[in-house]
């Protein structure tokens, strides 16, 4: 049996989009090569140390943090379930646990300083329209000339992460950088933003994330801005500036309210207007 093509048939019976289908496949070509090569084992006859064994050579060899490894376990998981179609116990491979951090957020200036400086107008226009409407860089990329509803000032995103349509804002300061984008390259029609060289394709990911740490570069900033942080920036600003979280969920696509209370924390607005206890007591003076 071809173990690897039967997984990738698996998961794609479950409908995921191809982003999804290909992270889902990171750990899973190691994890066949260590089972044949080191343990010298057929899929079927692996126990559960067998697969603690993989994890560790996993973490040690690539020094994978304990999120990374994780995302293994579940990969593992899904193969054992779905392709080997036998029980797993999640006590014999619990879960790591790991420190979480708070994105780095770029403050309002800083977007418009990043924004307006980019000489660029094809990186210019995809970041405006990224951070204006909060939008993930698929959706960028993936951006038909349709989606853009100037009339009703609403982007219409097809098929989001959560494989779900929704309109997002669109805004007039990004529409006249868009405009303009769209009349100095070639007016496309189709994908907003085609390959170069194929333009019945979008353009890749990685143009947009190379470009912004070009700039990011050419700009003498700190290396802390990815393609990411302007959506953060898009929901933080909106919370900053008074906007509800429902209704900041629902203009991000977010499929729980939980995803969306991390603005709070980013939030400039939710500890600045705070005021310590001991400040209100007079302090020890």
């Amino acid at each position: 049996m071809d173990y690897l093509k039967r997984y990738k048939k698996m998961i794609a019976l479950r409908g995921l989009t191809d982003h999804t289908m290909m992270s889902y496949c990171t750990y899973i070509s190691a994890y066949l090569e260590f089972i044949s090569a080191t343990l010298h084992k057929y899929p079927s006859q692996v126990g559960y140390s067998d697969i603690i064994r993989f994890l560790d050579t996993l973490q040690k060899e690539r020094g994978l943090s304990d999120r990374t490894i994780n995302t293994a376990i579940a990969q593992i998981r899904f193969f054992t379930l779905y392709v080997l179609h036998k029980p797993w116990d999640a006590t014999q491979v619990p879960m790591r646990k790991f420190d979480t951090y708070l994105p780095f957020v770029p403050s309002q200036e800083e977007v418009k300083a990043f924004i307006s400086s980019i000489p660029d107008i094809k990186t210019k226009a995809m970041v405006a329209v990224m951070y204006s409407a909060g939008l993930r860089i698929g959706e960028v990329c993936h951006l038909r000339y349709e989606d853009i509803q100037r009339r009703h000032m609403r982007i219409h995103i097809t098929h989001g992460k959560n494989r779900s349509d929704r309109f997002a804002v669109l805004s007039k300061e990004a529409l006249d950088i868009l405009t303009q984008y769209w009349f100095e390259c070639g007016k496309p029609t189709g994908w907003l933003f085609p390959k170069q060289r194929d333009p019945s394709r979008p353009i890749d990911t990685f143009f947009l994330s190379r470009h912004i740490h070009e700039h990011e570069e050419a700009l003498g900033w700190p290396k802390r801005l990815t393609c990411h942080s302007f959506r953060h920036a898009f929901g933080t600003h909106l919370y900053e500036n008074g906007v509800d979280l429902m209704t900041i969920k629902t203009l991000m696509g977010h499929k729980s309210l939980t995803s969306t209370t991390i603005y709070v924390h980013l939030a400039l607005t939710s500890t600045s207007a705070a005021v310590s206890p001991f400040d209100l007591m007079g302090g020890d003076s």
